[in-house]
């Protein structure tokens, strides 16, 4: 579970760094605001990214499931029961699975339709966050028998 955990942990800071940086304006890896948008973000219609507030809300929602990955491995300590725990990583599965199958769904495809992200959403985005989905289950179960 150790691990699992820091992989996760390393995957989704490595996520939520992107997001800070994007909300302080860094443009990578598009060349242009226009560009970014169409690579990351993916709604139909949109040309401008989200404001710095939402870019830096959207890296700490990401960033906050890594530290509850090691927290749920016992990598760090944190007050709150197994229990609990075990019951936050498996609602962490829940959202990460929700979103990883909606890549799949025509209705998500609609609202995010344009490309390159509506290609790398089915290809990267979606399996990812399947991926994660199962990490969060693994370490859920993890957490549930390292209290019996």
């Amino acid at each position: 579970m150790t691990m699992l955990a820091i992989l996760v942990f390393l995957t989704l800071a490595a996520i939520a760094a992107l997001h800070a940086a994007w909300g302080f304006g860094m443009r990578w890896p598009a060349e242009d605001e226009r560009d970014l948008v169409a690579l990351v973000l993916g709604a139909t219609g949109r040309t401008r990214m989200p404001a710095s507030a939402e870019c830096l809300a959207a890296a700490v929602a990401i960033f906050t499931p890594g530290l509850v990955a090691l927290a749920a491995a016992g990598l760090i300590a944190v007050p709150a029961s197994p229990g609990l725990l075990a019951a936050v990583a498996a609602l962490i599965a829940a959202v990460f699975a929700a979103r990883g199958l909606a890549a799949y769904l025509p209705a998500w495809r609609r609202r995010f339709a344009q490309e390159p992200f509506a290609t790398l959403d089915r290809s990267w985005f979606g399996p990812l966050c399947l991926l994660l989905a199962l990490a969060f289950a693994f370490l859920a179960a993890g957490r549930i028998w390292m209290r019996v």
